[in-house]
């Protein structure tokens, strides 16, 4: 039987990325609902057999301004509750931290730009180990204390908490191993006032892309792929 995903997005071209190729090898009907439409307030939280939760500009606080967060943070408590499975990506990992009653707040430090991961020791057991090796892209301003009942993956020099697990079913990952360098140019347009006003050239950025773009792309191909396979249904 075909199994179904569902990807909550916030801004368009922050989308499955990499991610994509691998769900659909692996014969998943891939479906995305948009952050604040009403395709969100109808969407049933345990109906995919998978959900994930993309990134975006805003902060999990700003229900306010935002009020579609607070139907997301529904989603996930619903769907953490039954443990079903579920992963998040720099936003959605801190929603999903949300939904296990974590604290997210401004880091005060812009966290933008490739660098490696620090994995803990269970991290360098799991799925994560894969990326031991390889910078990956950060976007961030934001972090999270660590859930309860989950365990560390991941940290960076400026941000401890960069990844999290519980169970096989449910990760979180700050930054951004689904976005590689084909999709980094849309990243640079969008957010060229963000990276102005934090000094970040980006020139760089794109250079540091090409560089090791298919490398991460590879790591991050193989990382997923593990990730999926050890889901329980």
């Amino acid at each position: 039987m075909t199994k179904t995903v569902v990807a909550i997005r916030h801004v368009d071209f922050e989308d499955l990325g990499v991610f994509a190729a691998v769900l659909a090898d692996r014969g998943y009907k891939i479906r995305y609902c948009e952050a604040g439409s009403p395709q969100l307030q109808s969407l049933d939280p345990l109906g995919p057999d998978l959900l994930i939760v993309l990134g975006g500009p805003m902060g999990v606080y700003e229900e306010e301004a935002y009020p579609f967060l607070t139907r997301e943070r529904d989603i996930l408590t619903a769907r953490l509750e039954m443990n079903r499975p579920t992963f998040g990506v720099c936003l959605g990992a801190q929603l999903v931290a949300a939904g296990m009653g974590a604290r997210v707040f401004p880091s005060g430090v812009k966290e933008i730009g490739f660098s490696a991961l620090s994995l803990t020791k269970v991290g360098c057991e799991g799925p994560l180990r894969h990326l031991a090796d390889t910078p990956v892209m950060h976007w961030h301003g934001d972090t999270f204390d660590l859930p309860e009942g989950t365990a560390h993956l991941a940290a960076t020099k400026l941000c401890a908490h960069q990844a999290f697990a519980r169970g096989a079913n449910i990760m979180g990952v700050q930054f951004h191993v689904e976005a590689g360098a084909a999709e980094l140019e849309r990243w640079l347009t969008a957010y060229a006032a963000e990276l102005a006003g934090a000094g970040i050239d980006p020139h760089r950025l794109r250079t540091e892309a090409v560089k090791i773009g298919l490398v991460l792309r590879k790591a991050a191909t193989v990382m997923f792929s593990e990730w999926l396979e050890k889901l329980i249904f």
